[in-house]
This record gives C-alpha cells, sequence and structure tokens, in this order.
C-alpha cells in the first residue's frame, strides 16, 4: 500500500510580502534611518566635529567618545554623524543631476533621430571609453581639492548611463501609436517627450536612480579617500577612512566609518532591488 504525500500548505500572503519586499523594507529602513541621523547630527552629536583635543588622542571606545577619537583628539562618533551628511548630499546629489542631464540627452537623441542622434549617442560612447573611476579621478585633479569640485567630477562620468537607457526606452516608446497620434495633432516635440514619452518610460530609469546612489556614495567615499574629495579637516567617510588606514592599533578609526558606507550602500542595493520588483509587473503577479 502506497502511502500517500502530504502537499506542503502554500505560503501566507505575509510570507509572500515579506519574501518579496522583506530586503526592500530592511533598505528603506536603513535608509531613512540615516537621513534622519544627516538632519538630526547637530543635535545628536555631542561634540563638535572638528573639536581638536590632543590630550585625549586615540581613544578607545568608552563612555565619553562611544567610537573613539581618532589622531587628533576629534570624536569619532561625532565626525561619523556629520560625515552622513556629505556622503548623502553628494550622492543624491549627483545621481540626479546626472540622471536628468542623461535623461533629457537620451531623450532629446531618440526623438530626434538623424545627424543630433549620432552627435550625442558618439558623445556618450566617448565618455563611456574611460573607466569612471579613473575619469573622475583625472578631472578631480585637475579641477582641485573639494566637495563642489567633486560633484563636478562625477557628474561628467554619470551621465552617460543614463542617456544610454533613456534613449532605448524613448525608442520603444515612440514607435507607440499614441505618440504617433500625438504627432498626427501636431504637438510639440518637448510636449510630447514630457507628457508622452517620458511618463511611460520612467520605472527603468527610476530603478537605476536608486540602484546607483549607493555607487556614487562609495566612489564619492573613493575619492575622498584619495585626498581629492573634501577639504580638511570638514568630516567625510572616505576622508575618515583614509585617516585611519595606518593606524591598525586604533582600529576603530577607520572601521566605523567603513561600516557606514557599507550600511547605506546595502541599504539603497535592497531598496533598488524592491523597487525593480514593485515595478515589474511579471514580479507583482508571482
Amino acid at each position: 500500500m502506497s502511502a500517500s504525500l502530504a502537499l506542503p500548505a502554500p505560503p501566507s500572503r505575509r510570507a509572500r510580502l515579506w519574501r518579496r519586499y522583506g530586503l526592500a523594507a530592511v533598505g528603506a529602513a536603513i535608509v531613512l534611518a540615516w537621513v534622519l541621523v544627516a538632519i538630526l547630527a547637530p543635535w545628536l552629536a555631542p561634540y563638535p566635529p572638528d573639536f581638536v583635543d590632543v590630550t585625549n588622542r586615540l581613544r578607545p571606545p568608552s563612555a565619553l567618545h562611544w567610537l573613539g577619537t581618532d589622531a587628533l583628539g576629534r570624536d569619532c562618533f561625532s565626525r561619523l554623524l556629520f560625515g552622513a551628511r556629505i556622503s548623502l548630499l553628494a550622492g543624491i546629489s549627483v545621481v540626479a543631476l546626472g540622471a536628468a542631464f542623461g535623461t533629457l540627452v537620451g531623450m532629446v537623441a531618440a526623438y530626434a533621430r538623424g545627424l543630433a542622434d549620432a552627435a550625442l549617442m558618439r558623445l556618450t560612447d566617448l565618455v563611456l571609453c574611460f573607466p569612471p573611476i579613473i575619469l573622475a579621478l583625472a578631472i578631480a585633479a585637475a579641477l582641485g581639492i573639494g566637495t563642489t569640485n567633486t560633484i563636478i567630477a562625477m557628474l561628467v562620468v554619470w551621465w552617460p548611463k543614463f542617456a544610454r537607457l533613456a534613449r532605448a526606452l524613448a525608442l520603444v516608446q515612440r514607435s507607440q501609436e499614441y505618440v504617433e497620434a500625438a504627432v498626427v495633432l501636431g504637438l510639440k516635440p518637448a510636449r510630447i517627450l514630457g507628457r508622452h514619452i517620458l511618463p511611460n518610460a520612467v520605472g527603468p530609469l527610476v530603478v537605476l536612480v536608486t540602484l546607483d546612489l549607493g555607487n556614487a556614495i562609495i566612489t564619492f567615499a573613493g575619492l575622498s579617500f584619495l585626498g581629492l574629495g573634501v577639504v580638511p579637516p570638514t568630516a567625510e567617510w572616505g576622508a575618515m577612512v583614509a585617516e585611519g588606514r595606518e593606524l591598525v592599533e586604533q582600529w576603530w578609526v577607520a572601521t566605523f566609518p567603513g561600516l557606514a558606507i557599507l550600511t547605506i550602500v546595502l541599504g539603497f542595493n535592497f531598496l533598488g532591488d524592491g523597487v525593480r520588483d514593485w515595478l515589474d509587473p511579471k514580479a507583482r503577479s508571482r
């Protein structure tokens, strides 16, 4: 006599939602926490970020200095909180401006076609020929040290990926009947791009923006680590890691800002994956 096999019970709705959006919720919580930290840094920090106390230099974590002090006696916890402001602002600025400019270039190239399309895409290909971090490093070195100059250097290499994606999406939408109807009605190209093509192609661009925020933050931190980011003594995570790279015994100087970079990048990656699944109709139907 054959034994009957019991079928496993289907997962509950809560289990399905967690499997689909659990990591996205964790990522959103991490990002929200760091945003609140950046906003509330002046009230959360126990010391001014640039306060020097050489009598307490390189002190390990304690009740007075939760994350220890650096080589100048500055409180690492306070500098970590204020560093969130620079890192988040730089990452959001680079991605927002790069996405706006790149989307405009890609949309115009796809709609104009012909010589304009060829010229804009060849310019995009020219920038893409160089490794982004190397090109940003060269531009930042030419412009000089400073947060604004570093953001400008990153913008030069950040927009082409958005231009390529926006052009591909616009080409798909341009062949749709509703766009052809708008052309027949005599609507201006700017109105067609802004009111018809862009809203129907924005989903993948939003996903790229969300996933790219973490990449922008870690790139800015890398440039600061190499000495081409913020101007000392400004608190910034990459510069803080650079200050502690040779302090092996004083591990806390570089470890905690490194963990901060790790958590914010993971948060944006988890959030981006969730946004991608949410915007994908096939993923929502599973």
